[in-house]
């Protein structure tokens, strides 16, 4: 049988960032875990497609915006499950076994990783513990801690919605924590945005956009205003 996940990272100018993030894939190409490799390139201007047809991923170029771009990788990739990364995050060496494990046992469950930023700041372990705490308490991970998903479950629920923000927050809120499991392996993450505006007021200001998006404000307006 051939191997069942195919691995979708949207990409737009992510530099070098995709490198580590690829690179990380190989225990589950030595696991025979991985099918195939999609990148779903929005237009990049930089030399982001260089490390993904040097590994041998499909490159696919499409209208930028995450949200469409990881619904085109969903409706092109040709496996049974679904694994969706960001660009900038590369999972723990263990995150292969971690999944099969997963879908030994709860092959009709998504999954997510639990979530670590790539910072030496103190404030980063506290972030850490609240984003994965809500992550497990709720059943609300976010995009950058990966989504595993069957294409059975993923078809069910309509897919990633194309809109330029908070399509994460779509999507799982539409598997429901009932159906959703948090892997103990770890996601690791870009801190350059809390870095660079400070790591409370980055952490609030997100807490204040998803706030706005449950009580109906637009992704359209919110993506206008998150730098």
């Amino acid at each position: 049988m051939p191997a069942p996940l195919s691995v979708i990272i949207p990409t737009l100018n992510a530099g070098d960032a995709l490198e580590p993030c690829l690179q990380a894939l190989a225990p589950g190409v030595a696991a025979q875990l991985i099918r195939e490799v999609i990148v779903v390139d929005g237009g990049s201007t930089d030399r982001t497609i260089l490390p993904a047809f040097q590994s041998g991923a499909r490159v696919i170029c499409s209208a930028p915006g995450r949200g469409r771009q990881l619904r085109t990788g969903g409706v092109n990739a040709k496996g049974d499950f679904f694994l969706f990364l960001h660009a900038d995050t590369f999972l723990e060496e263990s995150w292969a076994q971690d999944l099969l494990h997963h879908l030994e046992t709860a092959p009709d469950k998504a999954a997510a990783f639990s979530l670590a930023y790539r910072s030496t700041s103190r404030h980063a372990r506290w972030l850490e513990k609240r984003a994965n705490q809500r992550s497990r308490f709720f059943g609300l991970p976010y995009g950058d801690q990966g989504l595993f998903i069957s294409r059975a479950l993923y078809e069910e629920i309509g897919g990633f919605p194309d809109q330029p923000l908070m399509e994460d927050v779509s999507l799982v809120r539409k598997i429901g924590k009932s159906r959703l499991s948090v892997l103990g392996s770890r996601a690791f993450t870009s801190a350059d945005k809390y870095e660079r505006d400070g790591w409370r007021k980055r952490a609030y200001s997100n807490a204040l956009l998803i706030t706005r998006y449950f009580l109906g404000a637009s992704p359209e307006k919110l993506a206008a205003e998150y730098t």
